[in-house]
């Protein structure tokens, strides 16, 4: 029965071993492997007492690359505990063995039926046991299965695995939805400081929009106290001249009441005189009081169509017609312009322009009674004998101020100013100065440095007053630059008769009269500052744009038209 225990055990553990692995040796049995059906065996055999576990390890080979780390450590593992209870086995197999040898209640009929058999194995020769395992082509790994389920470590390790990959998910997700919660706070900050923001800017545009409404009433309120300065300016220059005028004629006034004095004291001698003479005396004396009454006739005939009040008194040999004279100026001074005494004429004259003055023999610059040709108006003017081969009649000249320019149509059209100042020749007197020839024009110009330049144009001529005393100009030379032709074709304008292109009235802002445009590339009838650059609210100095631009105020300016023929052709 032992001998049957431990073969049943025997068989049980080789059958158990197995399972997992293709041979097994055991003592005093040979395996031999042999080429068959299922595989390669060997002959083996085993004369010790001993047991000899041949395990197969060719699988160990057959790993192949697609196997993980971990399936070929959990493999090995499964091959050593196998290897341990094989051990354990054999171990147990021994002991047993060793007790069953040497029991002590055995009794002799057992030995002796045990030794005939063994001496019978040995007289029988070796005894050997092939065991065929079928080869099998495993792919996993070998294991030990045991009555007792275990976990499969793989599983295990799969699980693990997958566990920690959601834990990683999981905290993928804990930590997005972090941000996502932190985003929507900063997002919801940043709501409330929008609408923090909007409500401050639409604060501010409200008092943006207020101060430019009140910017807007400001400028109207200081536009209208601008006009208002304008209109008072003009206003006491109106008055300043008005004064002037009736001051001038205050003094024609006293200086009559004291001429008649003294001609009535004379007249009292004279009576005196006469009431102890002869007839004959009275009688030369009547005749040469009716010769000076004649001459004055004359005299006061041409005085009254002089143009503008110039007051140029002839010489006077009798006290009668000094008087006459005195009462002509007293009756004739002008309302239009202020009065201005002008010295005596160079020569009697009168002449057609400067270039007749010239041509007659009369070489020194000085003032000369005009009468155009086809005209009955009789004017004084400067005859400029010394420039550009003389022959010039000056119709404008500026040189320190002492004439305000800024006047009204009536008194441009008129004439103003000192002959030998600064003063306009007139409009109407330019007029049919420069419609009985063809005449050319020349500004001169003088610096605050002391550099003069000129400008020149072959043709120059106004229109009628009808036509507004249109500017009429021709080709331009000189070293000045050309500032002029950009007002040619103009009407002539004033402060109280709007005639240029501007909106406005460039008279206003420029301060004279001249022919505007839009409004003045020149404007040599502006306001004369000192020192040349100046500062205004416009361009109202005496300025030509060319010539050291608008806001530079020329220090001498002089415009002189001549004839472009000589004298002799235009005298019929």
């Amino acid at each position: 029965m032992g001998g049957e225990s431990e073969e049943e055990m025997l068989r049980a553990f080789v059958s158990t071993a197995t399972r997992n692995f293709h041979w097994i040796s055991l003592p005093a049995v040979d395996f031999v492997w042999t080429p068959n059906t299922y595989g390669l065996h060997r002959e083996c055999s085993v004369t010790h007492p001993q047991l000899y576990l041949l395990l197969e390890d060719r699988n160990s080979q057959e790993f192949t690359q697609e196997e993980t780390l971990d399936t070929q450590m959990e493999t090995h593992i499964r091959r050593v505990l196998s290897l341990l209870l094989l051990l354990v086995c054999l171990v147990k197999f021994g002991l047993n063995a060793g007790r069953g040898g040497s029991h002590p209640g055995s009794s002799k009929s057992e030995g002796a039926a045990k030794r005939p058999s063994r001496s019978s194995e040995h007289k029988l020769g070796r005894c050997s046991y092939t065991f065929i395992v079928p080869q099998q082509k495993l792919k996993g790994a070998l294991c030990v299965s045991t009555e007792t389920a275990r976990a499969n470590g793989s599983e295990t390790a799969d699980l693990r695995a997958q566990l920690a990959n959601q834990q990683e998910q999981l905290e993928r997700l804990r930590m997005r939805l972090e941000q996502d919660g932190a985003l929507a706070s900063e997002v919801s900050t940043l709501r409330r400081e929008s609408s923090t923001m909007n409500a401050r800017i639409t604060q501010l545009y409200a008092q943006l929009l207020h101060e430019v409404i009140n910017k807007q009433e400001q400028a109207e309120e200081q536009r209208r106290l601008e006009e208002l300065l304008l209109n008072t300016t003009l206003q006491v220059l109106q008055i300043s001249n008005s004064y002037r005028e009736l001051e001038k004629k205050y003094e024609a006034l006293t200086s009559l009441v004291s001429n008649q004095s003294q001609l009535m004291t004379q007249l009292e001698k004279r009576c005196q005189i006469s009431m102890v003479t002869k007839p004959r005396q009275e009688a030369e004396s009547s005749a040469l009081v009716q010769s000076n009454i004649v001459q004055n006739e004359n005299s006061e005939h041409k005085v009254r169509n002089i143009q503008r009040d110039q007051s140029a008194p002839l010489e006077q040999k009798q006290p009668l017609q000094e008087i006459h004279g005195l009462l002509t100026m007293a009756t004739d001074l002008p309302t239009d312009a202020p009065f201005i005494s002008f010295p005596a004429t160079k020569s009697p004259g009168p002449w057609q322009d400067c270039q007749h003055v010239l041509d007659s023999g009369e070489s020194t610059s000085a003032i000369y009674l005009l009468r155009p040709r086809n005209s009955n108006r009789l004017f004084q003017a400067w005859c400029d004998q010394s420039r550009a081969q003389g022959g010039w009649t000056v119709i404008q000249r500026r040189l320190d101020g002492s004439v305000n320019f800024f006047r009204n149509w009536d008194q441009y059209k008129q004439g103003f100013g000192n002959l030998d100042g600064e003063y306009w020749l007139g409009l109407e007197n330019l007029y049919w100065l420069t419609s009985q020839a063809s005449y050319k024009l020349r500004v001169h110009m003088e610096d605050w440095q002391g550099r003069q330049a000129f400008a020149e144009y072959d043709s120059f001529n106004i229109e009628p007053e009808s036509d507004w005393y249109r500017l009429r100009l021709g080709s331009y030379q000189g070293t000045a630059g050309d500032s002029l032709s950009w007002h040619s074709n103009k009407a002539f304008t004033t402060l109280d008769r709007d005639k240029d292109a501007y909106l406005g009235n460039c008279a206003h802002y420029q301060k004279g009269g001249w022919w505007y445009h839009m409004c003045a590339h020149s404007n040599l009838n502006g306001v004369w500052y000192r020192g040349g650059h100046y500062r205004s609210r416009y361009q109202d100095g005496v300025y030509w744009a060319e010539f050291h631009g608008g806001s530079y105020s020329l220090k001498r300016v002089t415009m002189m038209v001549k004839p472009l023929q000589p004298i002799q052709v235009l005298v019929k």
